[in-house]
């Protein structure tokens, strides 16, 4: 018994298949698209305050916020303050960023430093920073050191995660190449763990410095005399509410900038992932 094959007609409509590259956009328009959002935010803001759904003891309109930032910084106080705070933030970060690398490092790369410190260090992480306040003033006072030390622990662990886990995945058999042709520890370490483990360093970079301004804010709490947070318990003695939302913009700007530099450390050392961006 025979079967007769019969060839199927090939399907028409069908196009020649081609490569979809993502077109970069244009910096001119990423930066508008940005922007929409809080100039949103600014216009609902003033709508609300010149309708009246907002009143000046409830929030202040923006004008007021504008007169209170020109007052500041002519009588001295909000770059003094500035400066003062970004001391602090500045010390607890660089403490902070210093202590989870290393510690990073050591776990990530070392069995015997894995074992006796990793499990150590997942409990304090568990931690809450702002649970450490009341201790960090029965320790320190009410001294700088107390409020960097705050900051510094709030931003050892993101970085010690982000640290031990890039470390983690670099690839055993590079390590042991570089091993088999006498390279030692340390010069791996730098030539070879590190750079691998760049994507995740600047994650926990990130991290660390979002978290190193909360902190700050959290550590000002603690009877400052001087800073933002001064400035905000002062204006809230006075009902201040211009000066409040003056304070908690700085903030907000501190947190943005900090955001900003972790995003050109990243244009700068990984330009590959600008393609199609």
């Amino acid at each position: 018994m025979t079967t007769a094959l019969h060839e199927k007609p090939a399907p028409t409509g069908l196009v020649t298949p081609r490569a979809t590259v993502a077109r970069p956009r244009p910096h001119r328009y990423r930066a508008v698209v940005r922007a929409l959002g809080p100039i949103t935010l600014v216009v609902l803001w003033w709508a609300a305050s010149a309708t009246g759904l907002l009143t000046p003891d409830v929030l202040a309109p923006p004008s007021d916020v504008l007169r209170a930032v020109g007052e500041l910084w002519g009588n001295g106080q909000l770059p003094d303050a500035l400066v003062t705070s970004l001391t602090r933030s500045g010390a607890g970060l660089l403490i902070g960023l210093t202590a989870g690398l290393t510690l990073g490092v050591i776990t990530g790369f070392t069995r015997l430093g894995d074992e006796l410190l990793d499990s150590s260090l997942q409990t304090l992480r568990t931690i809450p920073f702002l649970s450490l306040v009341p201790l960090f003033m029965v320790w320190f006072g009410i001294t700088e050191i107390a409020k960097i030390l705050l900051i510094a622990v709030a931003t050892t662990f993101p970085m010690y995660v982000s640290a031990s886990s890039g470390v983690r995945s670099t690839d055993a058999k590079l390590v042991e190449a570089m091993r088999s042709f006498g390279m030692s520890r340390t010069a791996i370490v730098r030539e070879v763990v590190l750079p691998g483990a760049l994507p995740s360093l600047l994650a926990g970079l990130r991290l660390s410095m979002t978290l190193s301004v909360i902190a700050l804010i959290a550590a000002e709490e603690i009877n400052a005399t001087a800073g933002i947070g001064y400035l905000m318990s002062q204006a809230q003695s006075f009902a201040r509410t211009d000066i409040l939302m003056v304070c908690i913009l700085v903030y907000g700007l501190l947190g943005l900038l900090a955001d900003a530099f972790v995003r050109l450390l990243e244009r700068v050392l990984m330009p590959w992932r600008r393609a199609g961006r």
